[in-house]
């Protein structure tokens, strides 16, 4: 079995660069379950957008997972009772969505579980009060086939001792949330595949996606950079933070750095560390 993780979607014009190369991506990779984060596609980059989840829906994601800005408008919200749509799992009960969705891939079934940690959730008004440890999520979740993780969280410590944690127990851990990608792709001694950030799909440039400018003057005349008018999403050059995973039995047995199907640039050795088979 062959699946697809695209780390956090930012913006419209990201989704839509993403929704036209997937066919490709699942072509070339031979791609059996697409799971993608854009809990920041809405064209605001705050936030699921209707229009960027169906888009990405229609073009062959299987799965959406999100994080803390899960809620961050009335139609993302509204978004979390789609079937194919899930947000952090680890939350009490009452808060709108679900954490866990169990699907099909290549004849098996494979559960998809969002977490988040708590530096992520913190600021998020509709969680308040109902956040729990991500390994009380773990432990709660029905689980069932490979299970694959999208941790949302900032703390790379957290995100590496979870890992270790479900070693033999996941087929693959993703971080996500900090969208900059990290370099090293492990497979751990008992089958997990884990990555501390796959990274963000979209702007390249200015912050996490978005353009500077608001952020920096806002640092520069109060101290705060969030002090002043929301920034707008980066018109910058699209990155692809995304991996393929094979997973063999329940378990993790390659993985590697996708591009753009039309990205020409000479990537580097094909080995990452020497512990995550094929990594391009």
């Amino acid at each position: 079995m062959i699946v697809l993780f695209c780390g956090d979607v930012v913006g419209e014009r990201a989704t839509e660069r993403l929704a036209e190369s997937l066919p490709a991506l699942r072509r070339r990779h031979r791609v059996d379950l697409v799971v993608v984060n854009a809990e920041n596609s809405a064209p605001n980059g705050l936030g699921m957008g209707a229009a960027q989840v169906d888009r990405l829906l229609t073009a062959g994601a299987d799965v959406i997972t999100g994080g803390n800005h899960s809620w961050d408008s009335e139609e993302s919200v509204g978004l979390l009772d789609l079937p194919q749509v899930i947000r952090p799992a680890n939350l009490a009960p009452g808060v709108p969505g679900r954490g866990v969705l169990h699907a099909d891939a290549a004849g098996e079934t494979v559960t998809v579980l969002n977490l988040a940690d708590h530096c992520a959730m913190k600021s998020v008004k509709a969680t308040a009060g109902k956040f729990l440890p991500a390994w009380d999520g773990w432990q709660q979740a029905d689980k069932r086939g490979a299970v694959i993780v999208d941790y949302h969280g900032d703390h790379v410590l957290e995100k590496q001792i979870f890992a270790h944690a479900v070693d033999g127990e996941a087929a693959a851990v993703f971080g996500s949330h900090t969208h900059e990608a990290t370099g090293p792709l492990y497979l751990l001694p008992g089958g997990t595949a884990f990555v501390t950030e796959v990274g963000m799909t979209g702007p390249g440039d200015g912050v996490q996606g978005f353009a500077p400018a608001n952020l920096v003057s806002g640092l520069r005349s109060t101290g705060n950079p969030f002090s002043g008018a929301m920034p707008s999403v980066s018109a910058g050059p699209l990155v692809l933070g995304a991996v393929v995973l094979e997973v063999r039995d329940g378990r993790a047995v390659r993985m590697e750095r996708v591009s753009w199907p039309d990205d020409q640039t000479v990537r580097g050795p094909r080995t990452t560390h020497g512990r995550a088979g094929a990594a391009a």
